[in-house]
């Protein structure tokens, strides 16, 4: 919750002796078109389905509600949640959950699968360990359809044949597709502990994100989700905020006529001292079902620019699985 001008800070954080903070989006996924002609109404709901020592998971849905037809999930989401003490600042027990009903728990045993895949995913992460054999062959058919003109190829009438398009493709540097933001933070987004508040932050980043998908596909697109997103650091009022957004990953596929995953880093400026650290991490994709396929692609120059298309892959996939089982438990 952001904070106005004309409202006051919690002062009950103190009695209460805690405070919760929002660790992790783990996901947002939109499993339907959401636009103001098909959709009057929403619904959201939340659902604390996971407990921790001292954090939770909490499942966010959004349903539309339309007279006279069923109601539909438009967005499912999944929060982390962490408690704080609120003298030390330090991990605070929080009491478990009871479960007394068979949803919840099936619904329990649904978070505990979360909490061991998201485990999986972190230690399967590029930034850990290389990629897989199938990964690597990707790559090497990534560098033999569109590499002509790259880095390996020396002489400079090759790398002026990569504007060539390949089979009527047009191919862009990953490095050429940064754009960059950078904002003074304001104590009117503060939240209840005089920091900005994260949802002011995502809007940010989605904006820079959306904004480079656009220009780089040339035409609107369709937000498909949030695939990650981990808050590391507080972003401090007076700051300035310097946001770099990156093309990672495009493709298509038999639904989408264009798909394409941005990374979004934030990093927060001292204005005295001048000091830089990276604060957040965002990952989106966006799509486009109608009209022609896409026709460029992202190419990787160097290794760490190949890593991120990877894991750019990673999400688009996991996305791709998540909505194919959500569509057959319909």
């Amino acid at each position: 919750m952001a904070l106005g001008p004309g409202q006051q800070l919690d002062n009950n954080v103190d009695k209460r002796g805690f405070y919760m903070v929002t660790a992790a989006v783990d996901r947002l996924d939109m499993l339907h078109l959401l636009t103001p002609y098909n959709v009057k109404d929403l619904r959201l709901s939340g659902h604390v389905i996971y407990v921790g020592k001292s954090s939770m998971e909490v499942a966010v849905r959004m349903e539309s509600l339309e007279q006279g037809k069923p109601v539909q999930t438009m967005m499912l989401g999944r929060f982390t949640m962490v408690c704080r003490d609120a003298v030390t600042h330090k991990s605070r027990s929080v009491s478990p959950l009871i479960l007394s009903t068979p949803e919840e728990k099936e619904l329990h045993a649904i978070g505990e699968e979360h909490k061991v895949r998201k485990h999986a995913l972190q230690q399967g992460s590029l930034s850990k360990v290389p990629p897989s054999s199938a990964e690597s062959r990707i790559l090497h058919e990534l560098f033999l359809n569109y590499g002509e003109g790259s880095v390996f190829v020396s002489d400079s009438q090759s790398e002026e044949s990569f504007d060539i398009p390949v089979n009527g493709v047009e191919r862009v540097w990953m490095e050429d597709t940064k754009i960059e933001s950078l904002t003074l933070m304001y104590p009117q987004s503060r939240n209840i502990h005089s920091k900005i508040f994260g949802g002011y932050l995502m809007r940010l980043a989605y904006e820079l994100g959306y904004a480079n998908a656009s220009l780089f596909t040339k035409c609107p697109l369709r937000f498909l989700s949030l695939d990650g997103l981990t808050f590391r650091l507080p972003v401090p009022i007076g700051s300035a905020l310097r946001l770099t957004s990156t093309i990672c990953h495009t493709t298509t596929d038999e639904q989408h006529r264009a798909l394409v995953n941005v990374w979004v880093q934030a990093n927060v400026i001292d204005s005295q001292t001048g000091d830089e650290q990276t604060t957040n991490n965002f990952y989106f994709t966006w799509c486009r079902e109608d009209g022609e396929d896409l026709k460029r692609t992202v190419v990787p120059k160097t290794y760490q620019e190949a890593m991120q298309w990877l894991e750019g892959k990673r999400a688009v996939e996991l996305g791709a699985e998540i909505r194919g089982l959500r569509r057959a438990s319909e």
